[in-house]
């Protein structure tokens, strides 16, 4: 069976730091949320506090339905700019998942401060794929906005340390081979890409331009990294389930994004 995983993240606004606190999880039937060991960290550091519709960090819920804290932050296929939409996020018009699009866009609001991203792709040549849209564009002198605007699919990006970022100090970011800073790895893949970094190279590559866009969605990236001998992608402390009733198979299982 393959499942699909989506991990729900949360931002402290005093601090910028950024917590893993619930995972998302649909076998193709039935979708089951519940909270993990990140949440509780981001409660004794940042008071972070359940969601309403969701209101307990020991409990196991399970719907029929996707639940409103994520179902609200899709868009209608009925909306006239949905379209474009799919175009922009490199989703096959015909891909009808919504948890591919909560995973491309981020399923982010300004209302709020949560943002969702998947568990990775494994390839049939045993590799992880991961997409991103690169962050931080906003700060980005405007010649590295123009650069971006000039770069094609499957053109190879350089990760590097950012030692300059005074909110993140294992920040990474995205360069060009000539040098033009084109954007910053989203905070809550730090932890991993960092960890992998020391062992084998990331591969980052151009998946989409999209010249028009807002700058959130202006540059589509594709990470790609092997497997490791013990290592799975989002596996440590924070990312494990706070109650033990959830089953280690579930939680194994690969899955699979558009």
């Amino acid at each position: 069976m393959i499942m699909r995983k989506l991990f729900l993240t949360w931002q402290d606004k005093k601090s910028r730091q950024w917590f893993p606190v619930g995972k998302l999880i649909f076998d193709g039937k039935t979708y089951c949320f519940f909270y993990i060991e990140g949440a509780l960290e981001a409660q004794k550091e940042a008071n972070f506090q359940p969601l309403v519709s969701v209101p307990d960090f020991r409990a196991i819920y399970e719907s029929d339905e996707l639940f409103p804290m994520f179902y609200n932050r899709l868009m209608p296929d009925s909306r006239p700019e949905y379209k474009q939409t799919i175009e922009i996020l490199c989703i096959p018009e015909d891909y009808n998942d919504p948890l591919a699009f909560l995973a491309r866009t981020g399923g982010a609001k300004v209302t709020d401060n949560f943002e969702m991203f998947c568990y990775p792709k494994l390839d049939e040549k045993g590799e992880y794929n991961l997409h991103f849209f690169a962050h931080g564009l906003r700060y980005l002198p405007e010649c590295s906005i123009e650069r971006i605007g000039k770069m094609n699919q499957g053109d190879k990006i350089d990760l590097a340390h950012a030692f300059q970022n005074p909110y993140e100090t294992n920040a990474l970011q995205l360069h060009t081979r000539d040098n033009f800073i084109v954007g910053y790895c989203p905070s809550y893949l730090l932890g991993d890409m960092n960890e992998v970094r020391q062992y084998k190279d990331i591969e980052v590559c151009v998946e989409r331009i999209n010249k028009s866009a807002p700058l959130q969605f202006r540059f589509l990236c594709r990470l790609i990294f092997p497997q490791m001998k013990n290592y799975r992608p989002f596996a440590t402390k924070n990312y494990k389930p706070i109650v033990s009733e959830i089953s280690a198979t579930i939680e194994n299982l690969e899955i699979t994004f558009a």
